[in-house]
């Protein structure tokens, strides 16, 4: 492990962590539910948006073991507050939006600066990289997950309902499915991949940054 590269990271997925919810809720509270400034969401503080073992534990977990970028936090909107449909729609897309715009001023930096040239490149090549897996499992279109929160306005009631009881599980069928059917997980990967090129972040530095942040 290089601690350089380590609390780059570490830091810098943080920040993310809180950018994304700050960006849910500061959407809401344009849309309508003046509430997330009451509940105190409107600020970068990560223990106004996280749960100890869902937020904290688990993501950090999941970090460390395989460099998993897993979402972890979460604001509480009141929809019913929010002016239409495409409010709440706009709502779930502002957190994975976050994401993708942290994933494009790192990946200027590393191609038009110094700074892939330093030791903080492979960190920040890293973390580029996990924000851009951040934003493809926060888009997949079932709960609980910001994709379906997108779609999740338009659908029938009927259906809605019918996917509420079993909103839980579909997180543990999401990873199940990545980690033990080779074709979604090689999917999965090529999507990221396909994103890591157009951004042009290196995936030399990429791999030297995962290689530096495990245990």
């Amino acid at each position: 492990m290089n601690l350089l590269t380590f609390f780059v990271v570490l830091g810098g997925w943080i920040f993310s962590l809180c950018l994304h919810e700050f960006s849910h809720a500061l959407v809401a509270y344009y849309g309508g539910d003046w509430t997330v400034r009451e509940k105190g969401y409107l600020t970068f503080n990560p223990l106004k948006y996280t749960h100890p073992v869902f937020s904290l534990l688990l993501p950090l977990l999941f970090l460390l073991m395989g460099g998993i970028g897993l979402p972890g936090g979460a604001v509480y909107i009141e929809t019913w507050r929010l002016r239409n449909d495409y409010w709440r729609s706009a709502v779930s897309l502002a957190g994975p939006m976050a994401n993708v715009t942290i994933a494009i001023l790192l990946a200027l930096a590393l191609r038009f600066t110094s700074v892939g040239l330093t030791a903080l490149g492979p960190g920040l090549a890293f973390l580029a990289y996990l924000q851009i897996m951040a934003v493809v499992l926060n888009l997949i279109p079932v709960p609980p997950f910001d994709g379906y929160g997108v779609i999740e306005p338009f659908l029938s009631q009927n259906l809605r309902m019918r996917m509420q009881p079993i909103r839980g599980a579909f997180t543990w069928i999401v990873f199940l499915l990545l980690w033990f059917v080779p074709f979604v997980g090689q999917a999965f990967g090529l999507v990221i991949l396909l994103f890591t090129n157009l951004l042009g972040i290196p995936r030399e530095l990429i791999a030297l940054g995962y290689s530096q942040f495990r245990l």
